[in-house]
């Protein structure tokens, strides 16, 4: 006859480990650095494309992040990866992973 209580512990020790695996599956955006001015902070625009809903064309949405970025290595204009995290403050859930795309350094100019 097997031990309940080693039974139990097995199901546990499963259950945490399937737990685990599944925290470690976090969303990733990749997105244009519009601002970096705050201390550690960059502001990151992710661009997304679907069809509209009623009308079937294809429409541009874009949505703004605020995202940590320890080292202050994402300036303007570059293409970064952003990972979910922890909230780190009252507006700020992703961080920075890597920069894609080092930007040209040629501001548009604004029409």
């Amino acid at each position: 006859m097997s031990d309940p209580i080693a039974t139990v512990t097995s199901t546990t020790a499963t259950a945490t480990a399937t737990a685990g695996s599944a925290r470690g599956n976090r969303k990733e955006r990749v997105g244009e650095v519009i601002s970096n001015k705050m201390a550690k902070t960059i502001i990151v625009r992710v661009e997304r494309r679907f069809a509209h809903p009623r009308f079937k064309k294809v429409v541009t949405g874009y949505k703004k992040f605020y995202a940590h970025d320890e080292k202050s290595e994402a300036k303007v204009g570059d293409r970064v990866r952003i990972e979910e995290t922890r909230p780190l403050s009252k507006t700020k859930r992703w961080r920075l992973v890597a920069v894609v795309r080092k930007s040209s350094g040629v501001a548009p100019v604004a029409v």
